[in-house]
């Protein structure tokens, strides 16, 4: 379904007095904040030239579309990415005992790396294992950050049915490392 199909559809919703449940919105806020802020001007737009208000859930379910589109995959795909997105960070809150701080910058650059992570896996643009040496030191010098990114790893192939590399975990690695790691 396109964008402008998904409007219209709304548009005829609304008009049925039929409200939509979008069970995602609080991770779409969370997780894709710029584009639910992209959705709720569309509402705005549609608002000031339509005379037609739909609800914030609708804000939602575009801002599934710009993410779809910025990421190249199916609708169908975006879906299920706050979900994922949400998994991982509980598995990361959970295997290391924290709180990660949502408004630190490492917990951003995180959250970057698993919404790159997952376009790569939707893309089938997976990192080859080059550098074995230096995954390694990283299995050595941070045995529980890499642990827990084994356990993400775990987590993706069996929510999607792809195999982290070597690199891609030692990449998770170092960007749980950050997150996991109170600043003084």
């Amino acid at each position: 379904m396109t964008l402008t199909d998904h409007i219209n559809f709304a548009i005829e919703r609304v008009s049925q007095g039929i409200e939509p449940q979008n069970a995602l919105l609080w991770e779409i806020k969370r997780f894709y904040p710029q584009e639910f802020q992209l959705g709720i001007y569309a509402l705005e737009l549609i608002q000031d030239r339509l005379g037609i208000l739909l609800p914030e859930d609708e804000a939602g379910f575009i801002a599934l579309h710009f993410v779809n589109a910025e990421y190249g995959t199916d609708i169908r795909d975006a879906v299920k990415f706050p979900d994922q997105m949400q998994a991982i960070v509980d598995i990361v809150e959970r295997d290391l005992g924290i709180l990660l701080d949502e408004s630190s910058l490492h917990y951003e650059r995180f959250m970057t790396h698993i919404k790159f992570l997952i376009q790569r896996i939707y893309r089938k643009e997976l990192l080859s294992s080059e550098d074995r040496e230096l995954s390694l030191l990283m299995q050595r010098k941070y045995p529980r950050e890499y642990q827990c990114s084994v356990k993400v790893a775990e987590y993706i192939m069996q929510a999607t049915g792809s195999r982290l590399s070597e690199e891609e975990i030692m990449y998770l690695s170092v960007h749980i490392r950050r997150v996991s790691t109170i600043d003084l």
